[in-house]
């Protein structure tokens, strides 16, 4: 790939993903969209960047978009993160929403659903604390591919083999020759909609959580706190924010503050502590859904 084309291909990537492709990443580029060139029809990446400059190539930009995205992913990925929900974050949402009985969760950037099923799992197994309760679990992604692949909620048994505990493999899987489909009791519980960070997060409305885990690392500095400010604008006041483990608002944003024992668990700065007796709630909820791990 020419400089000239590359450049090209860095400023389209961070302009409709927020994706900032380094300079030494152009080998990962040419094995990425080549694929993408020959089913377009093309010989080489050269004529398909000389095809995206073209206005009419909306359809192929979304497509390289997409080949350019990283989809890694599985199921309850990093594990402590899924613990401290369960044993720390839920309950202090449960004694806080007492009143409205209503939780609204938030999966951004969800590549093909593990995550957010792996949330409603969890969820799933600590049903006696919950009956009578509305919890909302909305999952969106740039990419439509990856989309369609969380809604059929259908994995391979590489992927099943990746964190998901036997246990929920027997209870909440049927196998289907070669894969694995989720039970529709769990895909159920997950609403999936396509959604691009860099875009207005008004129109999904306020959250009490929200996993936005291994996605910041792939922006630039500002595009970083432009996420991190317009994330604390949809969360509620006691809500909580998950990052991934490399992350962190530390020099990026004054609009978190985190928890006491983080790991990458923040709440929003101008709002009120949720976190203040958490430990004592979260007594009677240790135990249900151990198997969620």
């Amino acid at each position: 790939m020419m400089p000239m084309d590359f450049d090209f291909l860095r400023r389209l990537l961070k302009e409709r993903s927020g994706l900032a492709l380094s300079p030494e990443k152009r080998y990962l580029a040419e094995s990425r969209l080549m694929p993408v060139a020959r089913k377009a029809g093309f010989d080489t990446l050269e004529t398909l960047i000389s095809r995206l400059r073209r206005k009419d190539s909306e359809a192929l930009v979304t497509e390289v978009v997409e080949a350019m995205t990283t989809r890694e992913t599985l199921f309850y990925r990093d594990r402590t993160p899924f613990q401290l929900f369960r044993e720390t974050v839920l309950p202090a949402l449960l004694a806080a929403r007492a009143s409205r009985r209503h939780i609204r969760i938030w999966c951004a950037a969800c590549s093909t659903g593990q995550e957010a099923y792996s949330l409603a799992m969890a969820l799933r197994e600590m049903d006696a604390a919950l009956r009578g309760w509305r919890i909302d679990i909305l999952a969106t992604d740039l990419s439509a591919d990856a989309l369609s692949r969380a809604r059929e909620g259908a994995y391979s048994q590489f992927e099943v083999q990746r964190g998901l505990p036997i246990l929920l493999l027997i209870k909440y899987f049927t196998q289907e020759g070669e894969r694995w489909r989720i039970s529709p009791l769990i895909r159920n519980m997950v609403r999936f909609q396509q959604h691009n960070l860099l875009d207005s997060l008004t129109p999904l409305g306020r959250f009490d959580v929200i996993f936005c885990r291994n996605v910041l690392i792939y922006f630039d500095m500002p595009t970083k706190q432009d996420v991190l400010q317009r994330l604390a604008a949809v969360a509620e006041p006691d809500g909580f924010l998950q990052l991934g483990a490399a992350e962190t608002v530390v020099g990026l944003s004054d609009a978190w503050r985190p928890t006491p024992e983080s790991y990458a668990l923040y709440q929003p700065a101008a709002g009120r502590s949720s976190w203040a007796g958490a430990a004592e709630r979260a007594g009677r909820l240790s135990v249900i859904g151990k198997a969620g791990g």
